[in-house]
C-alpha cells in the first residue's frame, strides 16, 4: 500500500488529523505539544484506494534545540519512506520559524507534498490559509481536523498522486519475506541462501534497519528474498529510525507472497510471534515457521516432534502452518525451508472444481449439520471456489448469519483434510442463494 506521512511542528493537530483519517483514536490528543509519545500508524481508505498513514508525532525532550532536531529527523525519515507527505500547519498562529525550516527541507524532495492549513473551521480562517502559499510548497488546503471540513478535496488530490500500481515485472518470481523478532538469525539465513554477505550480521539485535530485496535463482526459478528488520513490541521502539524499520517490516509482509517467521530454537514461540503470524494470516499470505539455531539444541529421539507439537498446540487455529528446523550457521536444512516456502506458495494457487468440492463437502455437512438459527435449520445448498491466490470459497445457504465460528472452522478443516492447503489461509464466505 502507498504510505502517507503526516509531518509538522508540535501542536498543529497532526494526531487529530490522523485519528480522523483512520477513524480511530489511536493517537493521544492534547493541547500540550509533544504528547504523542509513541509514533503510530494505521490504514485509511478514500475513493476505493487503501493506504497506510503515519503520525510522526512523539517528541519528549525538554530541550528546545533537541526538540527541533527530533522533528527534523522525523521529517527526513518520512521523506525517505513515504509516497506522499502531509505538512500540517496552524492557521491560527500563522507561519512560524519552525514551519519555514520544515518547508525548506520539504521543498528539496521530489515526493508530493500537501500543505494542510489546519483549524480553518470558519470562513475567516479559510481566507487566512492563503498566507501559507509563502512557504512555496504547492497548493494549500484549508481543513479542520476536528470536524473534517476540507478533507475531501485534500484526499482527492492525495490519492491521485499515488504512483500507478506497477505490474510485476517479476510476475513469475515468488516474494519471500523473512520476518521475526530481533536476533533470530534472519540476516544469517538470507546470507546462507544467497551464498554471500548480502546483509550485515552481528550479535547485536536490530542491526538490520532496512528491508533488503535480493533475487535468488533456485532450481531454475527466480525468488525475491526480503530480509527485514526485527519486529519488536511498539512500546519498545524508542528510536525514530527503529520505528521506520518496524514499519518497513509491516510493508514487507503486505507485499510478499510467503512469510517465513523465523524463531530462535533456544527461546521458542513468543506472544509477539503469534501476533505477527495472525497479522500475516489476515493479509492472506502463505506461511512457514522456521526454527533457527537448531544446532544449539540438545537432541533426543523425539525432540523435533515434541518441539513442533508444542508450537502447534499454542497456535490453535494457525496449526496448518508447516514447521522446519534449521541452522543458518551450519546451513542445515536451509534448502528445505526454501522448498517448503515454494510449496506453500503453490498451494495458494490450487483451484478445486465445484463438482469435486461439493462431492467432498456435502457428506461432511450431512455428518455434522450447522446449529439451528432462531429455531430454524440452516441448509447449505452448494459451495464453489471463486478465487485462488489466496483461495476464497463461497457457501450458499438460507441463513448465512446462522453460520457460527466453530462451524466455519469445521468446514475449513474438512477442506484442508481433503485438499491440503498447507500453510495457506482460507477464506470462507457465506451467502444467500
Amino acid at each position: 500500500m502507498p504510505l502517507v506521512a503526516i509531518v509538522g511542528r508540535p501542536n498543529v493537530g497532526k494526531s487529530t488529523f490522523f485519528n480522523r483519517m483512520t477513524e480511530a483514536r489511536q493517537s493521544i490528543v492534547d493541547d500540550e505539544p509533544g504528547v504523542t509519545r509513541d509514533r503510530v500508524y494505521g490504514t485509511a481508505e478514500w475513493s476505493g484506494k487503501v493506504f497506510s498513514i503515519v503520525d510522526t508525532g512523539g517528541f519528549v525532550s525538554n530541550s528546545e534545540d533537541r526538540f527541533e532536531a527530533a522533528i527534523r529527523e522525523q521529517v527526513h525519515l518520512a521523506i525517505d519512506e513515504a509516497d506522499a507527505l502531509l505538512f500540517v500547519v496552524d492557521v491560527t498562529t500563522g507561519i512560524t520559524d519552525l514551519d519555514q525550516e520544515l518547508a525548506e527541507v520539504l521543498r528539496r524532495t521530489d515526493k508530493p507534498v500537501f500543505t494542510l492549513a489546519n483549524k480553518a473551521d470558519n470562513d475567516e480562517r479559510r481566507w487566512e490559509a492563503s498566507a501559507f502559499y509563502q512557504l512555496g510548497i504547492g497548493d494549500v488546503y484549508p481543513i479542520s481536523s476536528i470536524n473534517g471540513m476540507g478533507t475531501g478535496d485534500l484526499l482527492d488530490a492525495v490519492v491521485k498522486s499515488f504512483p500507478e500500481e506497477q505490474r510485476k515485472d517479476e510476475e513469475d518470481r515468488t516474494r519471500i519475506a523473512i520476518i521475526g523478532r530481533p536476533n533470530t538469525g534472519k540476516s544469517s539465513l538470507t546470507n546462507a541462501l544467497l551464498g554471500e554477505e548480502r546483509s550485515i550480521v552481528t550479535e547485536i539485535s536490530g542491526t538490520t534497519r532496512d528491508s533488503i530485496d535480493s533475487v535468488l535463482k533456485y532450481h531454475g526459478r527466480e525468488i525475491v528474498l526480503v530480509d527485514t528488520a526485527g519486529l519488536r513490541k511498539r512500546a519498545r521502539i524508542t528510536e525514530n529510525i527503529e520505528f521506520y524499520a518496524h514499519l518497513r517490516t509491516q510493508r514487507a509482509i503486505e507485499t510478499c507472497d510467503v512469510a517465513i517467521l523465523l524463531l530462535d530454537a533456544t527461546e521458542g514461540l513468543q506472544a509477539q510471534d503469534i501476533r505477527v503470524l495472525t497479522q500475516a494470516e489476515g493479509l492472506k499470505k502463505a506461511l512457514v515457521i522456521g526454527i533457527n539455531k537448531w544446532d544449539l539444541i540438545e537432541k533426543e529421539t523425539n525432540t523435533s516432534r515434541d518441539f513442533e507439537r508444542d508450537i502447534l498446540g499454542r497456535l490453535k487455529t494457525l496449526d496448518y502452518i508447516p514447521i522446519v528446523t534449521l541452522s543458518a550457521v551450519t546451513r542445515q536444512r536451509i534448502g528445505k525451508i526454501l522448498d517448503k516456502a515454494i510449496e506453500v506458495e503453490q498451494n495458494r494457487h490450487v483451484r478445486i472444481s465445484t463438482r469435486r468440492l461439493n462431492e467432498v463437502m456435502r457428506p461432511a455437512i450431512e455428518r455434522h449439520n450447522p446449529a439451528l438459527y432462531r429455531g430454524q435449520r440452516v441448509k447449505i445448498k452448494y459451495m464453489t471456489q471463486v478465487r485462488q491466490a489466496p483461495p476464497v470459497f463461497n457457501f450458499f445457504c438460507n441463513f448465512p448469519q446462522g453460520i457460527r465460528e466453530p462451524y466455519r472452522r469445521y468446514l475449513e478443516n474438512q477442506i484442508r483434510k481433503a485438499y491440503g492447503f498447507e500453510g495457506v489461509p482460507l477464506t470462507l464466505v457465506f451467502k444467500s442463494k
